[in-house]
């Protein structure tokens, strides 16, 4: 990746300068690192092998639990080992190629959240056009417009990282590299280009979340056509949906449509924003649903018998 500029490499000041609480850091993140690896994995996997799991619904949740894996892979893993490091140091290609990664996959997280209402509207609201609309090369033209909108945006995020002119300080206070912590070390005006970022990754996130709590109200209210069990059952899986859209976009929000000020709790927000919605998506998409339980047991129960015979 070219650059002109005079700062080649970042300081990353990371959660805490106490060693005590470093180590503290590196064993809570690993174990919340590994469980969003394990869980997401296992969904995937289910997923895929499972015919019982073939329907748009959950070939959109395994897009969401690849979307989460990668998108805590981009920054959980070089947090884990800056936990124990003396000198958090990052290049500038580096740390641009994770704004990138960072923003690439949590905007497909958006998109695929909204494939998710997308098809819990058709299915709950308009139930007899379901199979008719949903059509499974439907679904992956979806996701491929998904992939396409969230490299689109990655590439504006990046190309906005790049106007960034750093001529001295270089210690980002922050524990990953991204706009915002940016450009308090950038040796220009940056109003503009926050202005920019706050209409483009703020507006994805704030429209987003309209569009979704209108989506699922729709839903909500038109459940009570439904019978008991149909209802029992749309309510507990928009639920899951609902919960997760709020623990994602709230921390959203919060970080991208705000002026380019430090907060006290920016650091934990943005903890909760990229390690812990990836850790609590799959205990919250599994644990409230029947089918993807049954089919994660019957799935390992055959792999368990053939392996024993």
């Amino acid at each position: 990746m070219q650059q002109n500029k005079s700062v080649t490499e970042f300081a990353l000041l990371g959660l805490t300068q106490d060693t005590m609480r470093q180590k503290m850091v590196f064993i809570i993140f690993l174990i919340f690192y590994t469980g969003t690896l394990v869980g997401n994995l296992l969904i995937i996997v289910t997923i895929q092998f499972s015919r019982a799991l073939g329907s748009p619904m959950y070939f959109f949740l395994f897009y969401l639990s690849f979307a989460d894996t990668c998108f805590s892979t981009s920054i959980a893993p070089r947090l884990i080992v800056d936990a124990l490091s003396a000198k958090k140091i990052i290049s500038y290609n580096g740390c641009m190629m994770q704004v990138f990664a960072l923003h690439l996959f949590g905007c497909m997280e958006i998109f695929v959240l909204i494939l998710m209402a997308v098809d819990r509207y058709v299915a709950i609201c308009k139930p007899l056009r379901y199979p008719t609309i949903m059509k499974h090369h439907v679904c992956i033209i979806l996701i491929i417009l998904a992939w396409i909108g969230s490299f689109i945006h990655s590439i504006a995020q990046i190309a906005l990282a790049l106007k960034l002119s750093f001529c001295g300080p270089n210690l980002i206070d922050h524990y990953c590299c991204d706009l915002q912590p940016l450009l308090k070390l950038a040796c220009m005006d940056t109003y503009v280009i926050n202005l920019l970022l706050v209409s483009n990754s703020g507006a994805i996130c704030s429209s987003s979340f309209l569009l979704l709590m209108i989506s699922y109200f729709v839903i909500l209210r038109s459940l009570k056509n439904h019978s008991a069990e149909g209802r029992r059952k749309a309510l507990s899986t928009c639920t899951s949906h609902i919960i997760v859209v709020i623990l994602f976009f709230g921390p959203c929000i919060f970080m991208y449509t705000r002026p380019p000020t430090t907060f006290p709790i920016d650091k934990m927000v943005a903890v909760f924003y990229t390690i812990g919605t990836p850790f609590h998506n799959p205990i919250i998409c599994t644990l409230r649903n029947k089918e993807v339980k049954n089919a994660m047991r019957k799935l390992w129960l055959v792999k368990i018998t053939s392996e024993n015979k």
